[in-house]
């Protein structure tokens, strides 16, 4: 039995492309079987099947049995799931280890001073972009925040500012130690009767800003009133990974914007 076509793109979780999840599975159906075999079952031209194999045989998939025919034995699952677990683990700790290694040296210094240097030429509508996925939405986010010297401000939603607390409590903290003001809105008119685990959220998020209730429902983010990143859809109707934001860098825009958080929001007390 093969898998199920739905599931074969997960299986890039394994470092697998297209070819090698298909001849993978297909292996796994048989047991055992030649090259040709599994070209067939799992429609894989004949003139890639020995070359994906190999690179299944190197990535520690499969093993190549001895004799003639060539034929291939598929390893277990769960030995697999652990060898490109420990992989990815091994690799993610040598990139740490050389990028550590990059902190104080000259070629960073460099890159710092040719970064610094072109920042006094560029134009303000250059320092503009669009950003796709939350994930990279929240870290553009997180490195303005710190670089802010002066404030902080946020308008989201109530799932959004849960979100918040997970990918950006530990930068506001940060900025609040350094006497940046943090103000943060969301639709927080019925808190009081919110569940235990939000109102402990909140209460957390309250420790790291001045936390106010949203009368309109808009995303964005301000910071030291100037860079402004705001987000074009609804966080209910858009997948994380086609979530996107604008950001730009233009105090005549931000104003606007400062001028309506203002209007928009007040104050909120927790019973």
């Amino acid at each position: 039995m093969l898998i199920q076509k739905d599931f074969l793109p997960q299986l890039k979780a394994f470092g697998l492309n297209s070819y090698e999840s298909r001849l993978w599975t297909a292996l796994l159906s048989k047991g055992t079987a030649t090259a040709g075999e599994l070209s067939d079952i799992a429609n894989v031209p004949r003139s890639r099947a020995y070359d994906v194999l190999e690179s299944l045989e190197r990535k520690g998939f499969i093993i190549m049995k001895l004799g003639k025919p060539i034929k291939y034995v598929a390893l277990s699952p769960e030995a697999v799931f652990e060898r490109v677990k420990k992989k990815v683990v091994e690799d993610a700790e040598e990139k740490t280890n050389m990028l550590n290694k990059l902190k104080g040296t000259e070629l960073l210094a460099e890159l710092k001073l040719l970064h610094k240097s072109s920042a006094n030429t560029v134009e303000p509508f250059d320092m503009s972009g669009s950003i796709k996925g939350r994930k990279n939405v929240y870290s553009h986010i997180e490195n303005l925040i710190k670089e802010a010297t002066k404030s902080v401000t946020i308008m989201t939603t109530v799932e959004g500012l849960l979100r918040k607390k997970a990918a950006l409590s530990r930068a506001l903290k940060k900025a609040k130690d350094r006497g940046v003001k943090v103000t943060i809105a969301a639709p927080l008119s019925n808190i009081n009767s919110a569940s235990p685990e939000a109102k402990s959220a909140i209460s957390e998020m309250k420790e790291l800003c001045e936390l106010r209730n949203a009368s309109v429902k808009a995303r964005f983010c301000i910071i030291d009133s100037s860079n402004l990143v705001f987000m074009v859809s609804d966080d209910k109707e858009t997948s994380p990974d086609f979530d996107t934001g604008i950001w730009v860098t233009t105090p005549f825009f931000t104003s606007a914007f400062e001028k309506m958080f203002e209007t928009a929001t007040q104050s909120i007390k927790m019973k």
